[in-house]
């Protein structure tokens, strides 16, 4: 899974705006910005269930059409090759264009993208569907989130992007185990059209219920105050990657995302393959270890929060914790036969496989100028989308067409070693990284 999110929570301690007149507006602007909330988050799950339904329906592709495991890797590292590629300048483009938009033609791009992988004939026509999946996930997380805080007061930004956060791990469970019961059933190719039917039935929903006029109307105070902060200094963007600190948390952030990028894609294929289990049964037991790493990113960032309070470089070691319990239990467990030992050792490690990404985001975002602090997000995930969430199921997959898919599963964790190493040096490094940003500051005028 690839880590969309957003600086507006680090504002919370800023005075308020002035209010306005809108502030006194009747119960209906309370529930509208819940009703935003709701079509943004079912968007989302649409994203995901577009993306991950692929995974459910591995067996079949392979076995209809004679695949590879490196080419079926290759249908899900596209997308999340696209996301990387194309999400910050799709986000920009989204500011100036139009965030409804944009959202609406975002949505209704990768629905019809996934209309076509329903229609595909062959390996290659699949593959230029799924990056024209990718092309229309691409902004999601970030507009979609910025559509949202826009209409919220500050002080519940951080649980809303949290929220969508876990909404990427909700998505996938629904894609894989949906689209595993309806593979058995209907067929692949239905797998595929329900989740397009649903995206553009929700992308209609949205456009006409949310506008720009109306997000004007339930605009909150906070939003004019950004908009005049914007006036005012702006560090360069080249202080994103000048400061040794934040490139050690977008490396380490990235790789420990590998190995969970490995598990939400193979691991129905490994239910499939090792413990014989009809393709709808293995996607729904891979949904739970699904839900276990959504969980987990969740659960491990409020541990980070508690450990972090009076010393943030304990948000490192965190990290370095979360990175190490996951290897070791995933490279023991990926090595027992099955069994239920098997199963709870994995599960623990997924648990704890995309625990880092919270302490990660954290560093980036104290490591960061506020006023690129976007940018920064924006470049973790591009960092999340390259070095793990498209990286890591093609690795495999090319690793299971040489030595098997359990083999290729028990060295997936050793990207850890990677991950722990760049956390390290991040800790070390980290004091000088906050006197770094320190010196971005302007001299105040004489």
């Amino acid at each position: 899974m690839e880590l969309h999110t957003t600086a507006a929570g680090a504002d919370d301690h800023v005075v308020a705006a002035p209010v306005t007149a809108a502030a006194s507006a009747p119960r209906p602007r309370r529930r509208y910005p819940w009703l935003v909330f709701a079509l943004a988050f079912g968007l989302l799950l649409a994203d995901y269930m577009s993306r991950q339904v692929l995974s459910a329906v591995f067996p079949f592709l392979k076995s209809e059409w004679a695949l590879s495991d490196s080419q079926l890797a290759s249908l899900t590292s596209v997308v999340a090759l696209m996301v990387g590629i194309l999400t910050l300048p799709l986000s920009v483009l989204a500011d100036r264009w139009g965030r409804v938009r944009s959202l609406v033609l975002m949505a209704v791009l990768w629905s019809a993208a996934t209309l076509l992988c329903a229609l595909a004939a062959g390996y290659h026509q699949m593959l230029a569907a799924r990056f024209l999946v990718g092309v229309g996930e691409a902004a999601y997380g970030s507009v979609g989130i910025a559509v949202v805080v826009g209409v919220f007061a500050p002080r519940v930004h951080a649980a809303l992007s949290g929220a969508f956060m876990a909404g990427g791990s909700f998505g996938s469970v629904l894609g894989v185990g949906l689209g595993g019961v309806i593979a058995v059933h209907l067929g692949w190719r239905w797998s595929f059209a329900t989740m397009a039917i649903f995206g553009l039935l929700l992308a209609l929903l949205f456009r006409a219920v949310v506008s720009e006029a109306k997000l004007a109307r339930h605009a909150t105070a906070a939003d004019a105050w950004h908009t005049q902060r914007g006036k005012d200094f702006r560090a360069p963007v080249s202080t994103l990657f000048t400061n040794p600190a934040v490139l050690c948390a977008y490396v380490g952030s990235a790789l420990q995302i590998f190995t969970a990028a490995v598990l939400l894609s193979w691991m129905p294929s490994y239910f499939n393959r090792e413990y014989d289990l009809a393709p709808d049964r293995a996607g729904a037991v891979a949904s739970v270890f699904v839900l276990l790493i959504g969980a987990g990113m969740v659960c491990c960032g409020m541990i980070t929060d508690r450990v972090g309070q009076a010393d943030m470089s304990r948000k490192w070691t965190a990290a370095i914790v979360f990175c190490t319990i996951s290897l070791l239990c995933l490279a023991v467990g990926f090595r027992l036969g099955t069994g239920p030992l098997q199963l709870l050792l994995v599960g623990v490690g997924a648990f704890f496989s995309g625990g880092s990404s919270g302490p990660a985001a954290a560093m980036v975002a104290n490591l960061t100028h506020p006023s690129v602090r976007a940018s920064a997000f924006g470049t973790l995930t591009l960092a999340n989308s390259l070095l793990g969430l498209a990286l890591g199921p093609f690795v495999v997959g090319v690793l299971a067409d040489h030595v098997g898919l359990a083999t290729a599963l028990g060295l997936a964790p050793l990207a850890y070693l990677v991950a722990i190493a760049a956390l390290l040096l991040g800790k070390r490094v980290y004091p000088a990284g906050l006197r770094k940003l320190g010196a971005v500051e302007p001299a105040p005028s004489l």
